[in-house]
Formats: C-alpha cells, structure tokens, sequence
C-alpha cells in the first residue's frame, strides 16, 4: 500500500462536484462518474493520469509505508491537531508544465509552511525509495538541488522546488489545449476562484500497484 497527504476540496465545495466530474472519478466514494463532452477529443485518455490520483493537490507526495497504517494516521492526527485553518489564495486555470491544472492565483506562506510540515513530520513513517524507483525520476535531468532532495526526502518538488496544483488533464499540445482550455474554464465557472478556506488534512492511500488512489480520511485541521 501506498499513502500520501493531499490538499482535496471539501465536500460542499462546489469544486469538489465539478473537479470529479470532469476527471470522471470521485476520489471520495471511488464511484466512476460520467464526464463532460469534449468533442473532437477523448476526455477520458486525456484524464486518465490525474483520474488514478484522483482530485488533489500533494502536500506529501505518495509514498510506502515504513511503519503502520495506525502509527502514521496518529502523526498526521497530531500534526492537524496542532495547525490552525487558513485562507487559500484563489485558484486559476493555468498551463503547467504542459498539464492544465489549478494554481495559486498568488503565493501563500502559510500553505507552504503547511506543505514543508506535511513532508518533514510524517517522514519517520516512508519507507526509502528503491533504486528502480530513484531512476524512474531520471535524476540525470535534475539539478543538484534537486537530486539532493530525492535522496533526502524521496521525492524532488518538495521545500522551495513545491508548487501548488490541482492536476486536471495529461500533458497537452498546443493544438490540444486551445480546445481543451476553453471547456474545462467553462465547466469550472467561477469555482476556482471562490474563498476558501483549508481545514483539512486529508490521507490518500493506494491498495495496490496501479490502484486507484482514494481518500482514506479527512482529519481536521484544530489548531
């Protein structure tokens, strides 16, 4: 099994309903639900990578576990109990490294300082990358920095490399994002950029190999 500490909308956020439907999965009951039509394009092969993840944004990127499904949930219980909700920045629709995804529409300090304590207080439980799986991130394309990271904390985009998105299609095109961009702003309306606020840390887990990722628990924020 594997687990990982994302970002996901709540329940009554309406980005939580339209952000489904358009990956075509609900992260939150598993349930496969019908997505929006995209003609000329195949929604479901352009979804299909973030739909496995389901509708997230990482703060500790998925890993397995060193120590038990109890000893980790008691540490990510502790480090809720212990941070205080706060504001998101608005999201926008945006290119990303070639992906669409949802981004900050401005940086917050408070959610990377949230983001950096997701990674550091809950590494006691990751068990270390294998070497297979050091050179699936093809370090040799990796600045130092970054390969320093990997051997570290098992994963390069984390600390100053993070950024926060919401992944919504595989890597586009150009041809393929001038349609695609255009219907997934449309389908999303003005649900980006509502307030909201993060109250919840949520535990993704995977419960095999090519498994799809769901959401294992939502522990609340109460500092």
């Amino acid at each position: 099994m594997r687990v990982a500490l994302y970002w996901a909308p709540r329940l009554d956020d309406p980005l939580h309903a339209l952000g489904s439907a358009w990956l075509g999965r609900d992260a939150e009951t598993g349930a496969t639900l019908p997505q929006p039509a995209l003609p000329g394009l195949d929604i479901a092969e352009l979804t299909a990578d973030p739909r496995s993840y389901g509708l997230h944004a990482t703060l500790k990127p998925p890993f397995r576990l060193r120590t038990g499904w109890h000893a980790l949930r008691d540490a990510a219980m502790d480090l809720a109990a212990r941070t205080r909700p706060f504001a998101l920045p608005p999201l926008m629709l945006a290119e990303h490294h070639g992906f669409l995804a949802l981004v900050e529409s401005t940086k917050s300090a408070e959610l990377q300082a949230f983001c950096d304590a997701c990674v550091e207080a809950l590494d006691a439980h990751r068990a270390p990358p294998t070497e297979e799986e050091i050179a699936r991130r093809r370090p040799e394309r990796m600045t130092e920095r970054q390969r320093r990271l990997l051997q570290r904390w098992g994963y390069h985009y984390v600390f100053e490399e993070w950024w926060f998105h919401v992944t919504l299609t595989r890597r586009l095109t150009p041809e393929e994002r001038a349609m695609v961009q255009p219907a997934l702003a449309a389908h999303l309306g003005d649900a980006p950029a509502l307030p909201r606020r993060l109250t919840e840390l949520c535990l993704f887990s995977q419960a095999a190999p090519g498994a799809p990722f769901l959401i294992a628990e939502r522990l609340p924020l109460l500092g």
